[in-house]
Formats: C-alpha cells, structure tokens, sequence
C-alpha cells in the first residue's frame, strides 16, 4: 500500500475510531493514544485488510484488545505499588543504636569462629569480590571458593540462628 492511500485512509477512518475510544474512555489524551497504538498494532497486517469488508470491525477488536492489556497492566502496577506501600505501614522495626552495636559485636565473633583463611574468602566476597578473582588471588580453583564461602555462610546461619527471622 502506498503512503498516500495509508494517509487517506487513516483520515477517512479516524472519525470512527475516535467514536470506538470514547467508548473505553473520556480523557481526550488518551483516547488519542488508544487510537494511535491501534493504527501502530494494525499496519503489520494492514494490507490482508484493506479492501476487506470488515476492516473496522478488525480495528475495533485491536483497539478493545489493546485498551484491555493497557488496563491490565494498569491493575498489576497498581497492585505492586499497594503490596509495597502495604509492607512500609506495616514495618514497626524501631531502629536502636545500641541493640545494632550487640548484633554487630555478634556477627564479628561469629566470623572470628572461621578460620583465618575462609573468614579472608568470606571477608573479600562480603566486600564484593567475585568468585574468580577470589580464587585468583588465593590461587584455588573457583569451584573450592564457592564451596567455603557456602560453607561459611552456613557456619555463621548456625551461630547467628538466634536473628533468625521466621
């Protein structure tokens, strides 16, 4: 199809889909969109439907479609901006100096129950380190290193299991 029958054509069928949107919606903007985004979806297959009898029905069912996913993605943000805000109300951790300075006493005599070299490993991957530059600099196999840092981690779970959230 040539640009300029695309171009008739999408003036000529622009007053319908502008009554088609305002069944879905009243904001002006975003009727404009819903109609836009319906001609984008159509050009892919614009040409099987050109001369077809039912061109408009098929533009309705784009258009009907495509303000359903809008709508549907509308509620899923929606509902994951609710399930956050829902966590923060319901957050009462009071924040205490003191009780931070006890469990970081905790954490620091848990690790000092590693030996020197893991507690070095654990240290460096804690730090952000990867795997194999850890492994590079202790000259050891990458698969050694994750071994002891996993074996650390469950080493310090044991002897910090008193934090243990449930």
């Amino acid at each position: 199809m040539s640009d300029y029958n695309l171009d008739l054509l999408i003036k000529e069928k622009r007053g319908l889909l502008s009554h088609f949107a305002a069944k879905f919606t009243n904001d002006p903007d975003e009727k404009e969109d819903l109609i836009q985004e319906t001609w984008i979806r159509a050009l892919k297959s614009l040409d099987n439907f050109v001369q077809h009898p039912k061109l408009m029905s098929w533009l309705y069912v784009i258009m009907k479609h495509t303000y359903i996913n809008k709508y549907r993605k509308a509620k899923r943000v929606s509902e994951v901006q609710d399930t956050y805000i829902g966590l923060e109300e319901t957050n009462t951790i009071v924040h205490n100096k003191g009780l931070n300075k006890f469990i970081a006493e905790d954490i620091e005599k848990a690790m000092c129950k590693l030996t020197a070299e893991n507690y070095e490993i654990f240290r460096l991957y804690l730090e952000g380190y990867k795997y194999h530059e850890i492994a590079s600099y202790f000259n050891m196999p990458e698969g050694t290193i994750k071994t002891r840092i996993h074996m650390a981690r469950k080493k310090l779970q044991q002897e910090l299991k008193l934090y243990k959230l449930n």
